[in-house]
């Protein structure tokens, strides 16, 4: 008596190879998008946290901090958070006060490229 193994076919292996492909299709783009998301959202928290730490430094000492570095010394920021779209914390764009130079009175994003809104990062 012969026993016969019981296997998958070329046809039903390609089957499933080309429903995992259509579902991948459709995932990866909505995956992606939900990422870019996540870091615009990231951003726009870190400027806020950083513009409250000059705002508090403002109105503890009655002048604008030197750089963000002065707000990490003064312990107004733990730490200086990394850009999220360019991963560095290094380029933040420092904005003096218009009235006095060499005091940091706003912050930008140093990341080029637009947001999902059509705006560029530099003007958030």
């Amino acid at each position: 008596m012969r026993v016969r193994l019981r296997g998958f076919t070329l046809i039903e292996l390609l089957v499933v190879l080309a429903i995992i492909a259509v579902l991948l299709t459709i995932a990866t783009p909505r995956y992606l998008d939900h990422v870019a998301r996540a870091r615009e959202a990231t951003l726009r928290e870190s400027l806020l946290v950083m513009r409250d730490a000059i705002d508090k430094y403002h109105g503890d000492t009655g002048e604008y901090p030197r750089d963000l570095k002065n707000l990490v010394e003064k312990r107004y920021l733990r730490k200086l958070p990394a850009d999220p779209i360019t991963g560095r914390d290094d380029t933040w764009v420092e904005l003096a006060q218009p009235d006095k130079p060499g005091r940091l009175y706003d912050i930008r994003s140093g990341a080029e490229g637009q947001g999902l809104d059509g705006t560029a990062y530099a003007e958030w």
